[in-house]
């Protein structure tokens, strides 16, 4: 996927999720998300934030530091909150709900709907939108429910709980991670 087909699904993920997950389940089960959704992303979020660091403190060897760790609590927090929320999904899928899905296709559904906070966190580099931010975040709850819907096809008698485990997941996952790299990186400075 090059960037021009990245946008697009960024931008059909947060215009029309039942549309672009139709397109996903049609075309997408190689499990190739990570390489060309989350990967990309998470370096956008990471960049974003380290230059966001700079415009909002300015230039200094002390403001560098801090937009080098920031940059990597950011681009960590992503990251192991992917894998944490797909390892976990999948546990709870199998005993909680007795739903059971290959890994590839919950790597999918977790990478395309983590498009909420990828672009969240783009933004809020540059702005602060805290409030907002969560407040938006419930946004994935919808993309969540699309993709259970539409591409895991999850029973219908489960499909809300399973939808909603799933968003916390995706959006504690990552947020857990970042709080405490951050306090460890407080600890160990």
């Amino acid at each position: 996927m090059n960037y021009k087909e990245l946008f697009h699904r960024v931008v059909s993920l947060l215009s029309a999720p039942a549309k672009a997950w139709e397109e996903i389940s049609a075309s997408d089960k190689s499990g190739r998300v990570t390489m060309d959704f989350v990967y990309p992303l998470i370096g956008v979020c990471g960049l974003a934030d380290f230059i966001g660091t700079f415009v909002e403190r300015g230039v200094s060897p002390d403001v560098f530091q801090y937009a080098l760790q920031s940059c990597c609590a950011v681009a960590v927090a992503l990251f192991g909150g992917f894998f944490m929320a797909v390892y976990l999904l999948d546990k709870i899928g199998r005993r909680g709900f007795s739903v059971a899905f290959p890994e590839e296709m919950l790597r999918i559904l977790v990478g395309y709907s983590l498009v909420v906070t990828f672009v969240l966190d783009t933004v809020d580099a540059f702005f602060s939108i805290t409030l907002l931010h969560w407040i938006l975040q419930l946004y994935t709850l919808f993309v969540v429910f699309e993709g259970a819907r539409r591409f895991l096809k999850v029973p219908e008698t489960k499909l809300t709980s399973y939808t909603v485990v799933a968003t916390v997941l995706v959006l504690l996952s990552p947020a857990l991670i970042e709080f405490v790299f951050n306090k460890l990186s407080v600890i160990l400075n």
